[in-house]
């Protein structure tokens, strides 16, 4: 097991000063956006590099529901010190199997999806959170905007 966790270690971003931020939701891994983002907080979180940063969150839930992927087996997998290349192949044997055209139509509907389209519990969140981390002056033209704009992607 310790032997893994240097392979986690080797691979996690230091989410803890703001140096470092997970991926972009917007990036894709085996096919689906949220699924990388999902992987670096997993990632920081099983050697404690994560910071304010939570693995199983209900952004990660959103995906996790989509491809019907369990956390429990999704963070033992990424657990065994797996590479990005080697978690895109056991997400395309993992997830439940829908056409390509299913999974980009998904996406897309995720990239953008509106603040206003998001449960009200998720909107009442994203109220107080905009305020407090997005600058007065910008823009969110989609919800993946605010994690673009306040890890400085945007």
């Amino acid at each position: 097991m310790t032997e893994n966790l240097d392979k986690v270690r080797l691979l996690a971003r230091d989410l803890r000063d703001e140096k470092e931020f997970p991926r972009s939701p917007r990036e894709t891994l085996g096919g689906y956006v949220l699924a990388a983002r999902a992987v670096d907080k997993c990632r920081s979180f099983l050697v404690d590099l994560n910071g304010e940063y939570h693995s199983n969150c209900p952004v990660d839930q959103i995906w996790l529901k989509f491809s019907e992927i369990g956390y429990d087996v999704f963070r033992d997998f990424v657990a065994t010190g797996a590479t990005d290349e080697e978690i895109a192949a056991w997400i395309g044997e993992n997830a439940k199997q829908r056409p390509r055209p299913d999974i980009i139509i998904w996406n897309n509907q995720q990239r953008d999806t509106r603040i206003s389209d998001l449960p009200v519990d998720t909107q009442v969140y994203m109220e107080d959170y905009i305020k407090q981390y997005i600058p007065r002056n910008r823009v969110i033209y989609s919800w993946f905007d605010v994690y673009d704009i306040e890890e400085q992607r945007m």
